[in-house]
C-alpha cells in the first residue's frame, strides 16, 4: 500500500528539514481523531499494525534522492542525506482497538515523527475500505472522473494542484488519478502535494507548512507569537522560497494582525484552509491593500474541501482582485463510489527543548474544526481576544 519513503506530502518534508535545522531535540505527541465515527472491524488494529511495522523496510532510493534534490534545490544537501539514512520506527506508534473503535498515537522526538500522521491516515482508509469490503468503481471510471474535473478547472482558467493523499482511497487510485490529471490537464494541473506521485509523473510537489508548525510554535513561545515567530523561522530557513503561509491556525484574523508589513511583502501570498472562502479573500484584499501592496501581486491558495461548484464562485468573487490558485483534495482521490472517511490526526502535545510536554490546540475559521483540550482552547481564546 505504501512503498515509497516519499509517499507522503512535501509539506511533511519541509518542515521535517526546517525542525532538523531549528528545533532538533522537540518531541511531539499525535492523536488519531475519528470525525466521522466509523466502526472498524474486527481485528482492524492488528492489520493497520502489520502495515505500519512493514514502513520501516522503506529507504531513500538514489534515484529519489537524485529527484527530490534536483526538484527543490532551495532545500540543503545536507537534508536529502538525512533522509536518506532516515528509517521509520514503528515503536513511536502505539495502536489499539475495543469493539469497533481504534486509537492510534504517535510520540517521540518531533523530527521523526512529524513523518507519520500521512502515511498512517492513508493506510486507515485503504485498510478500512479493504476490510469493510467496499467495492469502488473500476479503473476506466476512475480516469473519466479525473478527466472530466480537470476539463472543467481548465474552463475556468485556474491552476490546481492535487492534494489528496491524507484520506485517499487507496495507493492504486491516487496514482490513476494523478496520471489522468497529468494528462489531461496541461496548463491547469500544475503538481501534486505527494512527492512519490510527482516523481512518478515528473511534475512539481506542492505546499510549504501546516498547523502543527504554529501550533508548536504556540506551545514554545506563546500562543501571541505562534504567527509571527513562525513565519519568521520559516523565512530563516527558505530565504523567500515556499512563500505560502497558512493563515487559521489561530483564526485567520488573529493571522492578519500579526501578518506586518515585511512579512505582507515577504512571503507570496496566503492559504485558505477553514471558513468562508469569499469572506476570506476580501479579509486578504483589505489587508494587503492596508499595507500599501497590490493584491494582484500576491496569492490565495484555497484548499479546503474543494469541488468545482465551489472553485467556480471563488473565481468569480477574486477574479481581477487577487492571484488564486486551487489545491484539491479528497474530491480527486476518494471520487470512488464509497463514502469518504472523515478522518485527521493531529499534534496534540509539544515537548519543546528541555522546557515541559505542553498541549497544543488549532482554532480554525470554523468551530468545528477546532482541535485540543478545552482548558487550552479557553485559555487561547482569553489570550487572543476571540469570542
Amino acid at each position: 500500500m505504501i512503498n515509497s519513503i516519499l509517499d507522503n506530502d512535501f509539506y511533511k518534508f519541509t518542515m521535517q528539514n526546517a525542525v532538523v535545522k531549528l528545533f532538533p531535540k522537540a518531541k511531539a505527541r499525535y492523536q488519531f481523531i475519528n470525525r466521522g465515527g466509523h466502526r472498524f472491524p474486527d481485528g482492524f488494529a492488528e492489520e493497520l499494525r502489520k502495515s505500519i511495522d512493514e514502513l520501516a523496510k522503506l529507504q531513500l532510493t538514489r534515484q529519489e534522492k537524485l529527484f527530490f534534490a534536483t526538484t527543490c534545490p532551495y532545500i540543503d544537501p545536507t537534508y536529502f542525506d538525512f533522509l536518506q539514512g532516515y528509517r521509520y520506527d514503528p515503536e513511536e506508534v502505539y495502536i489499539s482497538q475495543q469493539d469497533d473503535e481504534i486509537q492510534v498515537a504517535i510520540e517521540g522526538y518531533w523530527y521523526r515523527t512529524i513523518l507519520w500522521e500521512v502515511p498512517i491516515m492513508s493506510l486507515i482508509c485503504e485498510l478500512y475500505y479493504r476490510l469493510t469490503a467496499q467495492q469502488r468503481q473500476p479503473d476506466e471510471a476512475i480516469i473519466a472522473t479525473a478527466r472530466r474535473k480537470i476539463e472543467q478547472y481548465h474552463s475556468l482558467g485556474v491552476t490546481i494542484a492535487e492534494f489528496g493523499t491524507r484520506r485517499r482511497h487507496s495507493y492504486g487510485v491516487h496514482r490513476l488519478v494523478v496520471k489522468a490529471l497529468q494528462q489531461y490537464g496541461k496548463g491547469t494541473f500544475i503538481g501534486t502535494s505527494n512527492v512519490h506521485m510527482a516523481m512518478l509523473n515528473q511534475t512539481k510537489p506542492i505546499g510549504t507548512h501546516a498547523h502543527e508548525w504554529f501550533m508548536f510554535h504556540a506551545a514554545k513561545y506563546g500562543f501571541k507569537m505562534a504567527n509571527l515567530l513562525g513565519l519568521e523561522h520559516w523565512s530563516e530557513v527558505y530565504r523567500g522560497d515556499l512563500g505560502i503561509a497558512l493563515s487559521d491556525t489561530y483564526t485567520s484574523e488573529v493571522f492578519f494582525s500579526q501578518f506586518d508589513k515585511k512579512l505582507s511583502k515577504l512571503f507570496d501570498g496566503v492559504r485558505h484552509d477553514s471558513g468562508d472562502p469569499l469572506s476570506f479573500a476580501d479579509s486578504a484584499i483589505k489587508h494587503y491593500q492596508a499595507k500599501g501592496i497590490d493584491p494582484l501581486s500576491k496569492t490565495i491558495i484555497f484548499s479546503d474541501g474543494l469541488n468545482y461548484e465551489k472553485v467556480a464562485r471563488i473565481v468569480e468573487h477574486c477574479r481581477g482582485r487577487i492571484g488564486m490558485s486551487f489545491g484539491v483534495g479528497t474530491n480527486f482521490t476518494n471520487d470512488v463510489g464509497v463514502p469518504p472517511m472523515n478522518i485527521v490526526i493531529k499534534m496534540v502535545d509539544a515537548f519543546p527543548d528541555e522546557a515541559q510536554w505542553t498541549p497544543t490546540i488549532k482554532l480554525s475559521d470554523e468551530p468545528g474544526k477546532h482541535t485540543g483540550d478545552a482548558a487550552t482552547i479557553a485559555l487561547a481564546k482569553q489570550i487572543l481576544h476571540i469570542s
